[in-house]
């Protein structure tokens, strides 16, 4: 007799699960009251587009709602097994997705991490948006150099986002996966475009980098903030 872990190994088990969570997702969104800071900011990133939209590990699962229908988008989603559910949940939203193991040191040869940065900036560089995780695998909320190479290779700026719901379950692995919940406050929080100069030097690559986790922990401190209220409760004092 198969074990579980054999099934959920299936691809066709896999896809399915995927498929099932873009739904739950879905309706989660839908039954869930958004704020979105700063106000236009999704109008206003629109016209910079194509982007890179960084996220954190786990902090990730509501992100393919904030992009217009009209947009072009792709996902970087690692190979790893589990990788085909979030693929499936991905493609059945509306976006592509691109397989493979993104760099997060300065060099980008290794672990299939240069085919994954090559796809990245070849599809940056035919329009389409991509979105993907910062942080190192392993290590939370500290980013990484590959989303800063990429910066650099393409010429097109990051933006960090973070998406917080006020019910939501928690887990206690590595990088706090959040599952969010449907019927309640939640919030979309946007920082300002990095830029990465083609010619930057080891330090000004360390100083970007710095940059894209200081400004995701900033977003996700804000998006926690206005979902859960209490940054209304501070306002009255």
């Amino acid at each position: 007799m198969l074990s579980l872990r054999q099934i959920t190994r299936s691809y066709r088990v896999q896809r399915a699960i995927g498929v099932t969570g873009a739904y739950y997702l879905r309706f989660v969104w839908h039954t869930t009251r958004f704020t979105i800071e700063p106000a236009g900011a999704v109008e206003r990133i629109v016209k910079q587009m194509p982007i890179i939209l960084a996220m954190w590990h786990g902090q990730h699962f509501l992100a393919p709602f904030l992009k217009p229908k009209d947009v072009r988008a792709k996902v970087l989603i690692s190979r790893h097994r589990d990788g085909e559910i979030n693929a499936a949940a991905v493609e059945a939203l509306g976006s592509e997705t691109i397989r493979g193991s993104g760099s997060h040191g300065p060099d980008i040869s290794g672990k299939g991490g240069l085919f994954a940065f090559n796809a990245v900036v070849r599809a940056l560089e035919t329009g389409f948006t991509v979105a993907m995780t910062a942080d190192v695998p392993k290590v939370s909320r500290v980013a990484g150099f590959g989303i800063i190479k990429i910066a650099q290779m393409s010429g097109r700026p990051i933006y960090p986002v973070a998406i917080a719901t006020r019910r939501r379950i928690v887990l206690g692995n590595w990088d706090r996966t959040t599952i969010n919940l449907p019927f309640g406050r939640g919030a979309a929080v946007a920082g300002g475009p990095i830029y990465v100069p083609q010619d930057a030097d080891d330090a000004t690559l360390e100083l970007a980098r710095r940059a894209v986790e200081e400004a995701l922990n900033a977003a996700t401190s804000r998006a926690y903030e206005l979902a859960d209220g209490t940054a209304e409760d501070a306002a009255r004092g």
